[in-house]
Parts: C-alpha cells; structure tokens; sequence
C-alpha cells in the first residue's frame, strides 16, 4: 500500500498498522497508550491521528489488518468448506497452529485484545463480541443446512454444537497465550472431534 505523509516523510501504512497491531495483540486495547502506538510504529501523534483518526480507528484498522493476514484462516475455511464437519475439523488445527505461532503474539487478536476494559471503552469490547458470535451464528447456520440435507446426523445440534466449537476455539486462544504448544492443542482439536462422534472422527482419521 502506498504511504502517507508524516513527519516530513511518507510511511508504509501497512508495515505501520503491523506494528500497530502486535502492540494492540500484546497489551490489550486498554494496555496500549499512544505513546506506545507512536513508538512502536515511529511516527508521531499527530501522524497518527491524521492518518488514522486516533486510537480507536487506529485499533479497528489493524482488526481489519488482522482478518486479511494473520487471522483470515477462518474467513478462509467458511468460504471453502461448504460441509460442517470439514469446515470444524480445519477451524480447529489451523486455530492451533495459528495461534500457537511464535512470531506473534499468541492466541486471537479478537478474543484477547479487550477482554476486559472500563466503562468508557465498552463498546470496543462490544464489537469484538458481535465478530465473535457472528462466527459462531454462521457456524450454526452451516450445521443447520447438513442436518436438513442429509449430510450430519440430526444428533448435531446446530446451536448446541456450534457453542461448543467456539468455547473450545476461544479457550484455544487463551492457552496459545498461556503458553501450550501447537501439539497440545491439536490434541485438544482431537478430543473435541471425538466427542461430536463418528462424522467428525472419520474425518479426523483422514487428515492424519
């Protein structure tokens, strides 16, 4: 992406937004000033605010970044895997490679970045949740049409099942953060396949 002006120079918005963004990752919303921001991306305040609006729009920026880069592996498995069983058994080893990454961070930027924030910054925390229960209405969603096609056995509840992939997806992230390994948490991806039953595990057999 082009540059833009500031500080006398043009900077590469995207290498700023990275930077930005590992900041946001590693401190929280809340946990990251404007003077980290600035100095993590070097450039000024008012650079920043110009370029960006402030730290709110800046946060939401590098979400934006986050989806296309780091994070798109779940955009990418719903827009590929059209049969739920598929689609949770990559949901789940790629969260576990992903977020076990040691170039970043750890975990999900979405789930971790405002867990817990004051009053005055609720509604970052709010968005962050609607992105997160969207993901799991459109799972929901995606086992209602196998059910009704014959695909998945009726016994797949679409909004019990889909409440326990992203139980298990969002505890995922937080253990990459505690600091459990990729292969401990393909081992969690196992016992989750194991307990949705024979659709899922016969498919856990075939990507191994």
């Amino acid at each position: 992406m082009a540059g833009v002006r500031g500080q006398g120079r043009k900077f590469d918005v995207d290498a700023a937004l990275d930077k930005a963004m590992f900041a946001f990752w590693e401190h929280g919303y809340e946990g990251t000033s404007v003077s980290v921001l600035t100095s993590a991306m070097g450039i000024n305040p008012p650079s920043l605010y110009s370029a960006f609006g402030g730290k709110e729009k800046l946060f939401f920026a590098t979400i934006d970044r986050y989806l296309a880069t780091r994070g798109d592996f779940m955009d990418r498995a719903f827009a590929e895997e059209p049969q739920a069983a598929e689609l949770i058994s990559r949901l789940l080893y790629e969260a576990a490679s992903h977020y076990t990454d040691e170039s970043c961070p750890g975990g999900c930027l979405i789930t971790s970045s405002a867990v817990g924030v004051t009053d005055a910054n609720r509604s970052i925390a709010e968005r962050l949740r609607d992105m997160r229960n969207a993901n799991v209405l459109l799972l929901s969603e995606r086992i209602s049409e196998n059910v009704a096609d014959g695909i998945l056995p009726s016994s797949w509840d679409p909004v019990d099942t889909s409440e326990f992939i992203g139980v298990v997806i969002q505890g995922m992230s937080q253990r990459a953060r505690d600091g459990s390994t990729r292969n401990e948490l393909e081992r969690v991806a196992d016992m989750a396949l194991t307990a949705l039953g024979p659709v899922s595990n016969s498919i856990t057999n075939q990507l191994n």
